[in-house]
């Protein structure tokens, strides 16, 4: 297994993400996770990541339950705060004290800031809620030992966020991987986090699953350099050559996933130059993406004001790939933001370098909006049924 040195700490640089633990008649496979995490154990992996709403509330309480058979400081254990769910109000005692008791811990290694991003950010900077003073002081105490963050935010926002919080910061968790390095402006987050000194942990770094199981015509170019490697270990590959990627985060769900992952990180081998220039040729392949190069030249002359060139971006992405990401950049926006506002006059189109059809653009993604589901919604339901669960404990 290699390792990341953070701070004196030796933290393998393959962590466990618990989003996606197996599942059997709709609950937590137990069994099964714990003879994965033993086998991850055994191989050296010593960071584990679970948050409040993962498997509705539960797989911090399994967690936690797996890994008390073992020394606390053989392993780090990471949580973190929802404060990107929506509420009426917002306690975090109350939520922190819950957490160390699911998962039957007197403190976390390392604590997060769950999803700092357009829809939460106000919540997290409210002086009303107290929530980032209130960690900080827990920290002092001992009873979180790094506090950071994870975010799904767009640039702009990122840097709001750190030009305030920056020096309350110590590591940085965000979606990376050579697709959206350039769909999410992953590669600009990732610079301005290594500019401001912060770490990155890396979340979503095969999309989903969907970088582990590319079209035949794609994986075949990478076999044919690499024939002992899968579509996951050449993404895996490319961000260990990132020099400020601490830790890489895998959402397991199979054991055969895991040894797999062993395998690749154990070897610590990283992408020559000619491989990364092979490997993110076909991350542009994998996309059909509008080719807009936000010159902003459209927006100057947009009658309602719309940020066309982040809409794109958008659109972008939820053409590639449906996440949750896209209804969250929407649920941000006001009414008269959205794509949907877009009248068709077509000002825009007439000043686009690119010869964008932007007014068809935007028509297409007011008709996919309604197929998304609500990032409200979802998290209104994650929340409820947090609630339920711990109700029932």
């Amino acid at each position: 297994m290699i390792y990341s040195n953070f701070k004196g700490l030796k933290i393998s640089r393959l962590g466990f993400g618990t989003m996606r633990l197996p599942t059997k008649d709709g609950k937590i496979d137990e069994k099964t996770t714990e003879i994965m995490f033993d086998t991850a154990i055994k191989a050296g992996v010593n960071y584990f990541d679970t948050a409040w709403p993962y498997h509705g509330g539960n797989s911090e309480v399994v967690t936690g339950k797996l890994l008390s058979k073992y020394p606390r400081d053989s392993y780090f254990l990471a949580d973190k705060y929802p404060g990107h769910q929506i509420s009426e109000s917002y306690d975090p005692a109350d939520i922190f004290e819950k957490q160390l008791e699911k998962c039957g811990v007197e403190y976390f290694d390392f604590y997060l800031l769950h999803n700092v991003c357009e829809n939460s950010f106000d919540v997290y900077n409210d002086p009303k809620w107290g929530i980032i003073d209130y960690f900080i002081k827990q920290r002092e105490a001992g009873r979180i030992k790094h506090l950071g963050f994870s975010s799904h935010a767009r640039v702009e926002t990122l840097e709001t966020f750190l030009e305030k919080y920056a020096p309350d910061m110590e590591f940085c968790q965000i979606q990376y991987n050579y697709v959206d390095e350039s769909l999410q402006q992953a590669g600009k987050k990732y610079a301005l986090l290594e500019k401001y000194g912060i770490p990155v942990w890396v979340m979503e770094p095969l999309r989903g699953g969907k970088l582990s199981a590319l079209p035949e015509e794609l994986s075949k170019q990478l076999r044919t350099v690499k024939p002992s490697d899968s579509d996951s270990a050449w993404a895996f590959r490319w961000l260990l050559g990132k020099k400020n990627v601490a830790v890489v985060l895998s959402g397991m769900s199979t054991p055969e996933q895991l040894e797999e992952n062993i395998k690749t990180f154990s070897d610590g081998v990283t992408l020559s130059e000619e491989e990364t220039e092979l490997l993110e040729k076909i991350g542009d392949a994998l996309h059909d993406t509008v080719p807009c190069t936000a010159c902003r030249y459209c927006t100057d002359g947009c009658p309602m004001g719309l940020d066309i060139p982040m809409l794109i971006a958008g659109y972008n992405d939820a053409k590639f790939q449906s996440a949750f990401t896209v209804p969250m950049l929407l649920e941000a926006l006001p009414e008269d933001k959205l794509p949907t506002a877009c009248i068709g006059c077509r000002a825009c189109e007439n000043i686009c370098p690119q010869k964008i059809e932007i007014s068809k653009i935007m028509a297409d993604f007011s008709a996919i909006m309604p197929t998304m589901m609500s990032w409200k919604k979802i998290c209104l339901e994650r929340a409820a049924q947090a609630k339920q669960n711990d109700k029932r404990k």
